[in-house]
Order: C-alpha cells, then structure tokens, then sequence
C-alpha cells in the first residue's frame, strides 16, 4: 500500500503505532527513542505483551542491584538471550558514559512504557519501588533517571519540577507525594517537563535560534550500520 500511495514504509508495528499515540499524564514526546527500544525488544523475540507480567520479578532483581552497572555479557545473560547485533543495539540506547555499562533499572522502567504505554503512574510507581531509599523515598537525580527513561529523551530538567512537589524542602520525595502532585495538576508535564520543547517550537515558528533541549534523533542514518550501535546519549 505504502509503494502504491507513493509514501515511505517504516518497519514500526501497530503496536508501536499505539505506543506513540498512548494517552497518559506523561505523553511522549516526537523523538522518543521507546520507538526504536520497543523494536528492538521485538526483534530479540521478547513480547512485550508477554513480558508485563514478569514486570514485577525484573523490578526487584533490579533493585537488588540497586546503582551497581552491568556489562553487555550480563545484560544479555540477564535477558536470556545471546549476544548479537541487536541486542548491542538496545544495550547501546542505555549507555550514559564511555565506560560500557548501564543500569538494569532503566531498562525495566522503559520495559513497562512498552507493554503498557498508555498506565503512566504504573510504571513511575514500579520505578520509584527500584529507585526508592529504605525509607521510600527518592532523590532529584532519581526523579530525573526515571522520568528521562520513561520519556526516552536524553536531557530533561526536572529541578522546578521536584522542588515544585517537595514543597516542604525535605530533599526527598515518595511516590505518594509524586501521585498528590499530579492528581491535583494533572498538567504538570506541560508546565515542568516540556516547556523547552515548546520554546524550541516557538522559536522556529519566530526563525530564531533555539535553545538547547530535547536531543532530536536516536536513531543512526543507517540503522543497518553496524559499526554504528544506537546511542542514547547524543549531543
């Protein structure tokens, strides 16, 4: 149909389709690499839709692990699988610095915005189990892990955000406080977490230069490249 309409074919699914137009408090943005995550999960023959119920069990051995980082040979020996150039490729999108590791809790937190992307609050509330200290709570650097991952964007300032819900300058917050916040501002990714972006959109409206925000691709020119993993961090 695609050849016949003259348009370009993607190889995203429905599913995928349902992911990028998922309702929820945290609508995702346009360049969100949990596109390009959710094929990959799918090419390593994970179902997503059979995977949600294993969520639980792959949040608390993440938690386990608490901040300790995995190698490529133990993210492939957690996942069951071998190692190949697609799984290099999904490991590559959690990759934050050179040292070649990344936190299995940020792969679980994505993992839910796939198999169930429009439960927003299930799946921050399943990440902040995994970030939580043993008092429950969570510090902004956590925040901003788990709202950068469930988004899928690189960079997200979540500074006003987090001093906005900690209104009684503990330092720290719970889910609990987090889920008051957002029941009574319901618009609060508008105000806290996109604001930049609408910057951005406003300033190619006006044809001035935007300010840095939202990295705009994470996908390679060619995605066949292999000499070219997928990265999440890209400037």
């Amino acid at each position: 149909m695609g050849k016949a309409l003259g348009v370009s074919v993607t190889d995203y699914t429905f599913e995928d389709c349902q992911l990028a137009l998922a309702e929820g408090q945290l609508c995702l943005p346009s360049n969100t690499c949990l596109l390009e995550f959710a094929k990959l999960v799918r090419s390593l023959g994970l179902k997503p839709e059979k995977l949600e119920k294993d969520l639980d069990r792959y949040s608390q051995s993440a938690k386990k692990m608490k901040e300790k980082r995995v190698s490529l040979k133990e993210f492939a020996a957690y996942l069951e699988v071998p190692i190949s150039d697609t799984l290099e490729n999904m490991f590559a999108l959690f990759v934050e610095n050179e040292d070649g590791v990344i936190d299995l809790r940020e792969y679980v937190t994505a993992l839910s915005v796939v198999c169930r992307p429009s439960k927003t609050l299930e799946t921050i509330q399943l990440a902040f189990k995994m970030y939580e200290s043993q008092n429950g709570t969570i510090i902004e650097n956590d925040l901003a892990c788990i709202l950068k991952t469930a988004l899928g964007v690189s960079e997200l300032n979540v500074t006003d955000l987090f001093k906005a819900i900690d209104a009684e300058e503990k330092g720290k917050i719970t889910y609990d406080d987090f889920y008051r916040y957002t029941e009574m501002y319901p618009d609060f990714a508008d105000e806290y977490l996109y604001h930049d972006q609408m910057e951005v959109e406003n300033c190619l409206k006006t044809s001035l230069p935007a300010p840095n925000g939202f990295c705009t691709d994470f996908s390679p020119e060619n995605a066949d490249d292999k000499k070219n993993p997928l990265q999440k961090k890209l400037n």
